[in-house]
């Protein structure tokens, strides 16, 4: 007997039986590259094995003020709880690079503003959970109703691991996922399903005993291997914390205004970096070679407008000149920039401004040298 989808589609509950699960995987993985995902494989619903690991990384303070990691840990380690009914948990990349990078780490020209390659063009979010829904429609216009939900790093979930579970790469010693052929310039993405399909295989490590990752990161947040203080990484300092960055790493951040490529940048297996498949992830507003005096520019009408649809908009205003402040500070002596330092305190909060004294101090040392 027929039964009816929320659209109005019939549907024979027998016909999703009948279907071979090994057949369904292989099409569900031709569908996804199709939709511009740079791979995909399927996951258990299952993450126990993270937790000692996990709890310790908590237990060290390395979350900083990310207070709700400490949050959801059941629904973290059993996906089912967060979603009841999932059987399994389809997993996708997409890569984001849209030049080839340097195969070795070369420092940027000290006036230009670095911004994490990710952040150049549209929030990978949305493009994430946008083609996620798609791939979800497709597979229902195959097989029937069936439940799903998908999530794109918005939920109490273990994404590098369930796709390190399932043969997309394994956990380099920089936290990061690696993939042999593909290296590490990628976004996660996951979707949820009641389907019953056959899991993927885990993938070997390939890092050996290499620590480039270790020792170039400016700030020495990767504590050892497969640990990251987020109190000292530049991407957690730029992007999601809010307050007084501490002096002593302020030289570190050099001109990084909003996230950090280094450890990837060294990685040997980003020789191997694919590019993007899709025009989502390219520049806008010239993002990817705007100077720090230029950017400061920015009131927060243009900041709004320039980063509309785009992850910057998550620093926030003030943060994001904060940020600005200790890449002019770490810049080589300019009056202008010292003017320009000056002229804008009274525009901003007192965190900024405790920035821009450090900038001043910084810049005015530099001139007496």
């Amino acid at each position: 007997m027929a039964s009816s989808t929320p659209s109005g589609k019939s549907l024979d509950k027998i016909e999703l039986q009948q279907l071979d699960p090994q057949e369904l995987k292989t099409w569900i993985k031709a569908q996804a590259l199709d939709l511009g995902f740079s791979d995909c494989v399927i996951a258990k619903p299952d993450a126990q094995d993270q937790m000692p690991r996990f709890k310790e990384y908590l237990e060290r303070g390395y979350h900083a003020d990310m207070h709700y990691l400490k949050e959801n840990l059941e629904k973290r380690a059993d996906p089912t709880l967060l979603v009841p009914g999932t059987k399994s948990i389809i997993c996708v990349r997409m890569n984001y690079l849209v030049a080839s990078p340097q195969p070795r780490y070369v420092p940027f020209e000290p006036n230009s503003a670095i911004i994490a390659r990710y952040a150049h063009g549209r929030d990978y979010h949305k493009v994430m959970r946008g083609r996620l829904k798609t791939l979800a429609s497709r597979i229902k216009e195959k097989v029937g109703d069936f439940e799903s939900r998908p999530f794109a790093d918005s939920a109490p979930i273990f994404e590098k691991s369930l796709a390190e579970s399932a043969g997309m790469g394994w956990t380099g010693k920089h936290t990061l996922l690696i993939h042999k052929k593909s290296g590490s310039f990628f976004v996660l993405g996951e979707l949820f399903t009641s389907l019953e399909l056959p899991f993927d295989q885990p993938a070997t490590a390939h890092c050996g005993s290499c620590t480039a990752c270790i020792d170039i990161c400016p700030t020495q947040a990767i504590v050892e291997p497969y640990m990251l203080d987020a109190r000292k990484c530049i991407a957690y300092l730029t992007i999601e914390y809010k307050g007084i960055i501490p002096e002593e790493l302020r030289q570190g951040i050099g001109n990084r205004i909003f996230g950090c490529d280094d450890c990837q940048l060294i990685c040997p297996w980003n020789s191997f970096a694919k590019m993007a498949t899709i025009p989502d992830f390219d520049a806008r507003h010239g993002l990817d070679n705007m100077s720090l005096l230029d950017i400061w520019q920015w009131d927060e009408a243009t900041f709004l407008a320039n980063t509309e649809g785009s992850p910057i908009r998550r620093t926030g205003y003030q943060s994001f000149k904060r940020n600005i402040a200790i890449g002019l500070g770490n810049a080589p002596y300019s009056v202008d920039v010292v003017t320009q330092l000056h002229e804008a305190k009274p525009l901003h909060d007192e965190i900024v401004n405790v920035h821009i004294d450090w900038a001043i101090e910084q810049q005015l040392q530099r001139a007496n040298v």
